[in-house]
């Protein structure tokens, strides 16, 4: 794998894993008792936003790494999958 296929990879893993990410530990403005004027009382708080992106960065390292792994080291791939359609069509 090629050194910009790889990067490619790496930022598409990144992006899946923040949207998992970034729901954990928010707390909208009515669960933490201090809603703002003129703004949603389910908006978050306080967001963390640094704190999740280094967060997120890790864990697409380890999906990255487990990726390079199942892909490099053991030899799997998509033509690994067995088709549910003949060969012949």
């Amino acid at each position: 794998m090629s050194f910009g296929t790889g990067f490619a990879l790496y930022v598409l893993f990144w992006w899946l894993c923040l949207f998992a990410v970034l729901p954990f530990g928010v707390r909208s403005q009515v669960e933490n008792g201090e809603v703002e004027p003129g703004t949603e009382p389910g908006a978050p708080h306080k967001t963390h936003i640094w704190k999740k992106m280094l967060i997120n960065t890790m864990v697409a390292g380890v999906v990255f790494g487990l990726y390079l792994f199942v892909t490099v080291t053991l030899g799997y791939s998509l033509d690994s999958i067995p088709s549910p359609f003949p060969a012949d069509l």
